[in-house]
């Protein structure tokens, strides 16, 4: 057994593997595009070559004749409106009069092969009427007439949401500063680029019961969206979330793609299934947003924060996705890294004939990241101070109230950048490095799942059923989808850790919506902490049965008996003990079935003002890291040479998985800063929708990673965990910055950072980002301790 803090594991704590890696390993995992069904038709989509039209008509005949095609629908078949946000319900299925960006699904055909349904979507007619595309934030904001709106029901032009809050007198605050620091920053829009691609296949039984498998990360969602638009029950749909070859986000909205093999299947009576190609994956996106921002900070002489102002502008693409969540984020969690006495932010989110953008790794947090820890480092070299220093002279401490009224517990920043610093030898190196070797650092944090569900109800966040059979097996239910991070294992090392049994022996299925409790869906790093923490009160509430069957069978109190080894056991007396599975049966000779629940809601957010939802989270989790680097001043070639990051995760759940994350983390996370951008032509179409094109890290580009993990034992999390999947992301982007800013002293504050900003800033020529002037909309104002905000009279 392991110690930590003072409490004894079995299985908490060690490297073991995964429960499905070997399956993975062996090639034994079925991922959505390999399951076939007898009789299966395949289904391609007609997409739009254009970013902006109205559908004067559709024209099918031709394609229905063609030999083999079993079933054509339209936009007209599927009228209803669907989206992942409740209130922002504005994705067709197939575009019914309105295409709005290019790749827009306008018919879906069901075919004897694929090669059939691309020939009939080649002879599907379709008569559009085209628009002037709005391909930038500044054309968005520029309202153009009614005519030319994106999205009808918007109300500013293609203005999808504004905000605007103030926690504080940010004029005091500034007015104490000595000085005042302001600048621009962008961060261009990437994709997620899984390995796999997006599947799904849909079956219509003679029950009139419908079933879709898809490579989800969200099935408790496609379920809901599927009941909205094909009109039926709920109860006669089943999700079932097949194992997924990479998400990182880009699977967690409902699609068209998952709708309309569904109807294809209603349709036909046979099996649809589809399998996107890769170009349709970039269309399909669903990628990080580009975001313009402005930021001003007051400081003292002695680098104290007096005051931020944040500002932050999002490209969001042709539809919501999560964007309301978006705009939000890019503001919420500046207050959790560093004391701010007083925090303003402004955001807006914009619609353009671009593929739509929503959650990727880190949703909507890297981009500010990115700005905020650039201007610190500018402050910190403008006032003489160590860049690390001045963090260190303002952390947010542990068990406190942010400005904005976010609740911290445990918060182990302070020991991560401590040990980074040693490990990385910052004092040695810092502003000591050759010309063109420099080295650099930042720091952040994350949610471990947001606080609130996107559809707010009171309805638990997690469910997790147990069931035992009479010969010692053991069966875990759960609505989570894996998606790689290692949930299934999660639950099958919790319930063995309570019940002193090893992770193979426990079964674990997921994501399925006619055997599962709902779970809402693998996104926000939310999992370990809500399926862990479910999965234990369903376990404790079974071990309560079997220990208290067990004190009669081994005449010792339930207090002094104890699981492990496969066993139960008296603690005072090991020698009076029965099997595991004789415990099980003889507890179901007594009570009968045997089976548990356990569910989990997070804590209640303290602040209650309008848009206070999207920032609270259980636990908090902190990372940072430290980049040394050499950029070639001739070529402006730059090579990562190492990367140190700390992280605190709680309690490593495994240590070997924690690391996995982080590391991969750092992986995407150099991809972002140094190469990737989906950019679009000014046709609206992808400028390079390929992987062989689109830039991203192969193996040889990966650096040397030293992983640290700093265990805070949180008290929210199942045995003290937090998030680690997204948060070690967050630091990596600006610490590659900042670094070679001190290998060349050039200042770049745009990503990526590629070759040819390096060049024209090392002659002068880089201009900052410029963003929008824009008349942001009054200000919530809160201050903490309020139980209601009151927003500003205009």
């Amino acid at each position: 057994m392991s110690r930590t803090n003072g409490q004894e594991f079995s299985v908490i704590g060690k490297p073991l593997a995964k429960i499905d890696a070997m399956a993975k390993v062996l090639g034994e995992t079925r991922y959505a595009d390999d399951l076939v069904l007898p009789r299966t038709l395949y289904a391609k989509l007609l997409r739009s070559p254009m970013a902006h039209a109205h559908i004067r008509a559709i024209r099918t005949e031709r394609a229905m004749a063609l030999e083999g095609v079993h079933a054509i629908v339209t936009g007209a078949d599927l009228p209803e409106h669907y989206g992942i946000m409740p209130s922002t319900q504005d994705e067709e299925a197939l575009a019914v009069d309105h295409v709005r960006f290019a790749g827009d699904p306008v018919a879906a055909v069901a075919a004897v092969s694929e090669t059939v349904a691309e020939e009939a979507c080649q002879l599907i007619e379709v008569d559009y009427e085209p628009l002037k595309p709005v391909l930038s934030i500044e054309d968005a904001l520029a309202e153009p007439a009614a005519a030319n709106r994106i999205h009808s029901w918007t109300r500013r032009g293609n203005i999808q949401k504004a905000i605007s809050f103030e926690f504080g007198d940010i004029e005091s605050g500034f007015a104490e500063a000595d000085q005042i620091f302001e600048d621009t920053y962008f961060f261009q829009g990437n994709t997620h680029l899984p390995m796999e691609q997006y599947s799904a296949i849909a079956h219509w039984d003679p029950r009139g019961r419908l079933t879709l498998w898809s490579s989800t990360q969200t099935p408790h969602y496609v379920h809901r969206a599927l009941a909205k638009v094909l009109k039926l029950p709920m109860g006669r749909i089943r999700v079932v979330a097949a194992p997924v070859g990479g998400g990182f986000g880009g699977k967690s909205d409902p699609f068209s793609h998952e709708v309309a093999v569904a109807k294809l299947a209603m349709l036909t009576g046979r099996p649809v299934k589809i399998t996107l190609t890769r170009e349709e994956c970039f269309y399909v996106h669903r990628g990080r947003h580009p975001v313009k921002m402005w930021m001003r900070t007051g400081v003292k002489n002695d680098g104290t924060l007096t005051a931020m102002h944040f500002r932050s502008f999002l490209d969001g693409g042709g539809y919501s996705s999560y964007g309301l969540a978006s705009v939000h984020y890019t503001g919420a969690l500046q207050t959790v890294t560093y004391k701010l006495p007083v925090y303003k932010f402004e955001g807006v989110r914009v619609f353009t004939n671009k593929p739509p953008c929503g959650p990727k790794r880190g949703h909507g947090t890297p981009q500010p990241r990115f700005a905020v820890e650039v201007q610190l480092d500018e402050i910190a070299e403008k006032l003489g101070i160590d860049p690390i220093g001045l963090r260190l002279k303002q952390l947010v401490e542990p068990n406190t109230i942010t400005v904005n009224g976010l609740r911290i517990t445990t918060n182990g920043l302070r020991e991560c950048i401590e040990k980074v610093a040693a490990r990385a030898h910052w004092k040695e190196k810092f502003r000591r490095l050759p010309y063109g070797r420099g080295i650099g650092f930042a720091a952040s944090s994350y949610i471990s799942g947001a606080g609130l569900p996107i559809y707010w109800n009171d309805m638990p966040h997690s469910g997790v059923q147990i069931r035992l059979d009479r010969g010692g097996g053991v069966t875990v239910f759960c609505g989570s989808s894996d998606i790689g991070q290692g949930s299934d294992s999660v639950l099958a090392f919790a319930v063995a850790e309570e019940f002193g049994l090893e992770p193979e022996d426990i079964r674990v299925i997921t994501g399925d919506t006619d055997l599962t409790p709902v779970d809402l869906g693998s996104y926000s790093s939310r999992v370990t902490v809500m399926t862990g923490n479910a999965a234990i009160q369903a376990a404790r509430r079974l071990k309560e049965v079997l220990l208290a069957v067990a004190s009669e069978t081994l005449d010792a109190p339930p207090g002094e008996l104890a699981m492990a080894d496969g066993r139960v056991a008296s603690v005072r007396d090991p020698a009076r003990s029965m099997s595991f599975a004789e415990c099980v049966e003889k507890a179901e000779a007594r009570h009968g079935t045997l089976g548990s629940t356990g569910s989990y809601r997070p804590p209640k957010a303290l602040a209650n003002y309008k848009g206070s939802g999207v920032g609270p989270t259980p636990a908090y989790s902190y990372s940072t890291a430290i980049v040394e680097l050499t950029c070639d001043p001739a070529t402006a070639e730059i090579k990562i040479e190492k990367v140190w990051i700390a992280h605190d995760c709680g309690r490593a759940f495994n240590p070997l998985w924690v690391e996995g994350q982080v590391e991969g983390s750092v992986y995407m996370a150099l991809g972002e800063v140094l190469m990737e951008e989906q950019v679009v032509r000014k046709n609206g179409m992808h400028k390079f929708p390929s992987i062989l094109e689109y830039k991203s890290p192969t193996t040889l580009d990966t650096p040397e990673i030293e992983t640290i993990l700093v265990e805070t034992n949180d008290p929210e999390g199942p045995y003290g965990a937090k998030e680690a999947g997204q948060g070690p992301l967050l630091p990596v982007i600006p610490a590659v910055a900042n670094a070679l800013y001190d290998a060349l002293g050039v200042r770049i504050h745009e990503i990526p950072i590629t070759a040819d900003k390096v060049l024209r800033a090392l002659e002068g020529q880089l201009d900052r980002p410029t963003v929008p002037k824009f008349q942001f909309p009054p200000p919530i104002k809160w201050q903490p301790g309020e139980g209601v905000a009151v927003a500003q009279k205009s």
